[in-house]
Formats: C-alpha cells, sequence, structure tokens
C-alpha cells in the first residue's frame, strides 16, 4: 500500500470512527425513556403500522429490548430504507427478550373502526409476547382495557429506541403482507403502495372496483371526496 493510499485509508476509518460515536450517542438519547422507568422492571415499546391505508390490516408490535446489549440504528421506520428495515428487523427478532404481534383484519376495522381496531391490534400484541412487560412505552396512545402501566410518547418512534423497534418490526410485518396480496390481487399495486391511497391505486379501484381486502369504509368515503 503506498503512502497515498494508506492516508485514505486512515482517513476512511478515522470518518468511520465518528460516525459510529455519534450513532451511539444517538441511541443512548434515544434510550431516555427505558432509562427513566427502568425501575418499573421489562419496559416493551409498542407501535402500529396501517392506520391509514385503503386495504389490508392494521399491524401492531410490542417489543422488550435487552437494556444491556444497545441495538444501533434503530429510529421510526418511516425513516429508514427498506432494506434497512429489514436488516434492523433480523437483529430485533435475534436479540429482543421478547416481540409480540397482533393485528386486525379490514373486516373488523370496517366493524369497529380504525381506532378501536387498532387498540385491539395493540392489545394482541402484548398479549403474544413470551415474556409480559411491566411497563409500556406506546407511540401517543393510552390502550384502554390493559392492566400494565403505560406511558404514551408523541412521536415516541423517534424518541424511543423500544418503540422504534415495534415500529420496525411491524412495518416489515405489514409491508411483507401487501406483498403477498399484490400477488393474490394484481392490479392495485400494494407491493408499491402497501395499500395507501396513490393515484395509481385509486385508479385502480376506479377501474377494476375493490377487492376483498380493501376497507369499505375508507374507500367509501375516498369515492365520496372523489365524486
Amino acid at each position: 500500500m503506498t503512502e497515498k493510499q494508506l492516508a485514505a485509508q486512515k482517513a476512511k476509518e478515522e470518518r468511520a470512527r465518528i460516525r459510529l460515536e455519534k450513532e451511539i450517542k444517538r441511541t443512548e438519547e434515544m434510550s431516555v425513556y427505558e432509562k427513566r422507568f427502568a425501575d418499573k422492571g421489562l419496559i416493551a415499546g409498542i407501535d402500529e403500522v396501517g392506520r391509514g391505508p385503503l386495504a389490508g390490516p392494521v399491524v401492531a408490535c410490542a417489543v422488550i429490548l435487552p437494556a444491556d446489549r444497545p441495538i444501533l440504528y434503530l429510529n421510526d421506520s418511516k425513516k429508514l430504507t427498506a432494506k434497512k428495515r429489514e436488516e434492523l428487523f433480523d437483529v430485533i427478532m435475534r436479540e429482543a427478550l421478547a416481540v409480540g404481534i397482533g393485528m386486525e383484519s379490514h373486516e373488523v376495522i370496517d366493524s369497529i373502526n380504525i381506532l378501536q381496531a387498532t387498540y385491539s391490534a395493540m392489545r394482541k400484541a402484548i398479549e403474544a409476547m413470551a415474556v409480559r412487560p411491566d411497563f409500556l412505552l406506546n407511540d401517543a396512545v393510552t390502550i384502554p382495557g390493559v392492566a400494565i402501566p403505560q406511558c404514551p410518547i408523541i412521536h415516541g418512534d423517534a424518541k424511543s429506541v423500544s418503540i422504534a423497534a415495534a415500529s420496525i418490526v411491524a412495518k416489515v410485518t405489514r409491508d411483507r403482507m401487501m406483498e403477498e396480496y399484490d400477488r393474490i390481487y394484481p392490479g392495485y399495486g400494494f407491493a408499491a403502495n402497501k395499500g395507501y391511497g396513490t393515484a395509481e391505486h385509486m385508479n385502480a379501484i376506479r377501474q377494476m372496483g375493490m377487492c376483498a381486502i380493501h376497507r369499505r369504509s375508507f374507500v367509501h368515503v375516498v369515492r365520496n371526496e372523489d365524486e
């Protein structure tokens, strides 16, 4: 290696070191709620994905992260690339003390409304955990019908590592489902739009009508606005 190449390599390593130090600091800052409530016992972060789409389920996730093994690069799932979410999904599933996933279908959403369906999915996620948490950190909401103490955090998926981890698992889980639905119900672009009301998706509804996984209550509103 030439002297110039050696200098370039050292500069590259230094930049990597600085980036890593910044990420460690950011992760520590995102652990403030976990540290604040550490005396409560096992803390689970809870988040959901899929409140706004016109089709498919709402999916919630609850995650208990290990206090002694921080996972770097956790963030609001919307701020991460699909590739990074997939990578972190595997890390979370491997490293977490417990992960619970709950969901409610489009039929349930139409029957009891999206807010109540979201609460139900969150309760199912908690019930699905192999380890019962002692305290909950929720993204924005207080979940009714849950005896475990809770702390709602506005924009929690960007402020809490536990909630961020839950948002990533929920997002990857639902995205995979919508990609499968795209194969079952072609023409709506579910793999790309994940059920959200993009122009392409709405045009497909106009041309083909609704498919089996569309939320009738949501599409009805869109049609009224569109007419």
